[in-house]
């Protein structure tokens, strides 16, 4: 067994949320604001060790037990299933999953196989599962905004903020799929081992969180 628990960070803002709530508790997160060339941080006072990363090894790590916490996106988690406790929703990072069209088409107004662009493959056909509809699922790394303009897809469904990107491109979003928000997850096993260290950790979040709403 480990003195000091590991908590995997998704990089990027999610990462500066994330250390904005750890000072906000009191923690002192200045190893993770100058990370310099290491790849593990140590907070000096309080025993947790900060691993950054990207989100889907955020979800690796704690699902394996390398991590024993992470702060990951909703929407990483859809994507790539739990095999962990969801705990916590810390409400940053707050956005939505929603499919989007060109302006003025209906998306729900024929009986042929609509195909679908997104990052998100996974999620989006479990979602039109549940619709009960048969649709064509393409696989897009970089801007999925493209996919209508070029007539590969006839939608999307991808990550919304506040819509400009959309706009800028002449789509529209005609359905919210999911709201998306920060999450703080446990390996199973870890919450047994440690169960002590991480409620405390927990209940430093919830009491910062409460008293910031």
């Amino acid at each position: 067994m480990r003195d000091r628990l590991r908590i995997a960070l998704t990089k990027g803002r999610l990462q500066d949320q994330s250390v904005e709530l750890f000072e906000a508790m009191g923690l002192d997160c200045s190893p993770i604001r100058k990370p310099g060339r290491r790849l593990i941080h140590s907070i000096p006072n309080y025993p947790l060790d900060a691993v950054l990363a990207k989100a889907p090894d955020v979800i690796t790590y704690v699902a394996h037990g390398a991590c024993d916490l992470g702060i990951v996106g909703k929407d990483t988690i859809l994507e790539h299933g739990h095999p962990f406790y969801e705990v916590l929703d810390l409400g940053f990072g707050a956005c939505r999953f929603a499919l989007a069209v060109k302006e003025g088409f209906d998306f729900y107004s024929s009986y042929q196989t609509r195909r679908v662009a997104s990052k998100y493959p996974a999620f989006t056909r479990a979602f039109f599962e549940r619709k009960g509809m048969d649709v064509s699922i393409i696989k897009i790394e970089g801007s999925v905004e493209l996919a209508p303009l070029l007539d590969l897809a006839d939608g999307i469904v991808d990550i919304v903020e506040t819509g400009a990107t959309l706009k800028a491109n002449g789509l529209v979003p005609i359905e919210t799929v999911a709201p998306v928000s920060a999450r703080l997850i446990v390996n199973t096993a870890s919450m047994k081992l440690y169960k002590s260290q991480i409620i405390d950790f927990i209940e430093k979040c919830q009491r910062e969180l409460e008293r910031a709403r």
